[in-house]
């Protein structure tokens, strides 16, 4: 690959602006007039709509900015991005940001798409869970693993973020992402995350629609897209400028971007039903990627959910903090809804409620 100078992004067929890098290696980016005259802020702390040049900081994303990190791959994709431009003879250490940003050109999540457009996508719709499986088993346990499997995920979406092997495909007219087994995850992982997706469900919580494909692999409708388009989606990590891979966070921090963004109570009681989902089901991974906010309609809104399993996090602790607190109780997460304002009553209604959901579907008889 040449190195690329300059990046265009582009959102719903209209630039938003331009990204080039600094002497420095730091991403500077500049809203277009046109996006300054009628769009809106892509990210609204780090780049708020004025117009200006902006310059990342050095840390947490390498030079870049949060909004464009969260397009990147990251886990599982960057082992496949790097494995796939090893076999087309490019060092991937020899690549800057821009350059990454343009593999992934029109094929990242949310609505933010790169030009030049270096990405590459499958025309196949079908898609062979059991042979794409069996494949991302060889690649996870051999680092010279050189076979097609390598050029099958990146063409199948190769940006999703995440430790587990994963693919975009399409079936019955909608986009889903089917995930399946990493090195340490038992055997019925996807029966597992799917079963976790209904009680989400059961308790309240805004879920995407959900299948298991083939009884065994977990399926994720993709709400970032739309029958009329690609929908903005940024990560609390991408907002705030978190690292996503340490503990950086509190679930206060959520209600704050949240309250700042929305300005919608109900916006905060999905935040707080979350909250109280990861706690009960003891979902210690709950890292700053795993809570987004996506725009749509004009307005920004809390995402609906995602990577509900329980897990154990760091050492065992929570990634994110309730109160300030890495072993959280109850009691935290009420404190934690009385500072925001949310109504301690209805907090321990809902937690008492979803308690007993949790616990129902966990008796024998159930």
């Amino acid at each position: 690959m040449n190195s690329i100078k300059q990046i265009e992004v582009i959102c719903a067929d209209r630039v938003v602006g331009r990204l080039a890098l600094t002497k420095e290696g730091l991403c500077a980016f500049e809203y277009s007039a046109e996006w300054l005259a009628s769009g809106f802020s892509i990210s609204p702390f780090e780049l708020p709509l004025r117009s200006s040049v902006f310059i990342a900081k050095p840390r947490p994303f390498d030079g870049g900015f949060g909004v464009f990190d969260d397009c990147l791959p990251d886990g599982w994709g960057l082992l496949i991005l790097d494995r796939y431009l090893q076999q087309q003879g490019i060092n991937p250490r020899n690549l800057t940001l821009l350059d990454r940003l343009a593999l992934v050109g029109s094929t990242g999540r949310g609505a933010l798409e790169f030009r030049p457009d270096k990405s590459v996508v499958t025309k196949q719709e079908y898609a062979d869970f059991e042979k794409l499986a069996l494949e991302a088993e060889q690649i996870l346990d051999s680092d010279d693993y050189t076979g097609e499997g390598i050029e099958e995920f990146q063409h199948r979406g190769g940006s999703p973020g995440g430790a587990r092997p994963k693919i975009f495909t399409r079936y019955e007219d909608k986009e889903w992402l089917v995930k399946f087994r990493a090195k340490r995850d038992p055997k019925r992982i996807g029966r597992d995350e799917y079963n976790y997706s209904l009680l989400a469900k059961e308790c309240g919580i805004e879920m995407p629609e959900t299948r298991l494909f083939e009884d065994k692999y977990f399926g994720v409708e993709r709400f970032d897209r739309t029958p009329s388009g690609k929908l903005h989606v940024v990560s609390i990590a991408g907002l705030i400028g978190a690292d996503y891979r340490m503990p950086s966070i509190d679930y206060s921090h959520i209600f704050q971007v949240c309250a700042a963004l929305t300005h919608s109570v109900a916006e905060l009681w999905k935040v707080y039903r979350l909250m109280a989902f990861n706690y009960l089901i003891e979902n210690k991974d709950d890292h700053a990627k795993n809570f987004a906010f996506i725009y749509r309609g004009g307005e920004w809104h809390f995402s609906p959910a995602f990577d509900l399993l329980p897990s154990d996090g760091m050492n065992g602790y929570h990634i994110t903090s309730i109160n300030d607190s890495i072993e959280p109780t109850k009691d935290d997460l009420i404190a934690v809804a009385v500072k925001v304002g949310l109504n301690k009553k209805e907090a321990e209604k809902i937690l008492v409620a979803m308690e007993s959901t949790i616990n129902a579907s966990f008796s024998p008889e159930h």
